[in-house]
């Protein structure tokens, strides 16, 4: 069958986000919208001291994606009783077990035993641990308040390869869709272009502005989760 052009209705004109336009404005080399979202990738890399950082729609998602790739559902995993609801959820979503403890953690924690990190609210420079996945939040209350939206810091080159394509719904944009063999059965967890501009505007204000860095919240701003009836069979 002949790949016809589709015409979209919408996303173009007065409809169009002002974001990417605004970044190009500062002489940022936006070619194709997606660009934003590698610059804006390369950004958060360089500041946080990751080799690699990979955009996602939002932390919870960076999590899962995370958890399906490291693939060990044999292991439970420990993580503080106080924390938000959404990553108890995420771990069982995931097919991993899951048990609560009673940690004190400020910024970050991890999902132990797995090398994956909890950051929702932790964004400072060279913030990256070496051989870890760790998870960024950039959802409207955070530091970096793009609306919603999260990044995956890594310095494995295989993890980055496979994240990249499995965010996607399994697709090299290198390749058209009618032509993509399709790698693996992926997820739609990627974030938008406009997002990713909208990201580049707000972090360049913040480093620009030289903000306090400092983590914002901990285990003692957020409900003891292993109280709750849906959730008191993980209770260590």
């Amino acid at each position: 069958m002949e790949q016809k052009k589709i015409e979209y209705p919408l996303g173009q004109g007065r409809y169009e986000r002002p974001e990417i336009q605004m970044c190009r404005d500062k002489g940022y080399d936006i070619k194709d919208p997606r660009d934003a979202i590698s610059i804006f990738e390369k950004k958060i890399a360089e500041f946080t001291g990751a080799k690699y950082a990979v955009s996602v729609d939002n932390l919870t998602d960076g999590l899962f994606l995370c958890l399906g790739m490291l693939n060990n559902p044999l292991n439970p995993v420990v993580i503080p009783n106080r924390t938000y609801c959404s990553v108890p959820m995420t771990i069982l979503n995931a097919g991993y077990g899951l048990r609560f403890k009673d940690i004190t953690w400020s910024g970050m924690y991890q999902l132990t035993p797995m090398p994956i990190w909890d950051c929702a609210v932790s964004f400072k420079k060279d913030m990256y641990k070496e051989g870890q996945l760790m998870v960024l939040s950039f959802q409207h209350k955070k530091r970096l308040c793009i609306g919603k939206g999260g990044m995956i810091l890594t310095d494995n080159e295989e993890y980055y390869k496979w994240l990249i394509v499995a965010r996607y719904e399994g697709r090299n944009l290198d390749v058209n869709q009618w032509d993509d063999e399709y790698s693996m059965i992926g997820w739609n967890m990627y974030m938008s272009p406009d997002d990713a501009a909208r990201g580049i505007l707000i972090f360049d204000d913040l480093i620009e502005n030289n903000i306090n860095w400092e983590d914002w919240a901990g285990s003692e701003n957020y409900p003891d989760l292993s109280t709750k009836k849906i959730f008191q069979r993980y209770a260590s």
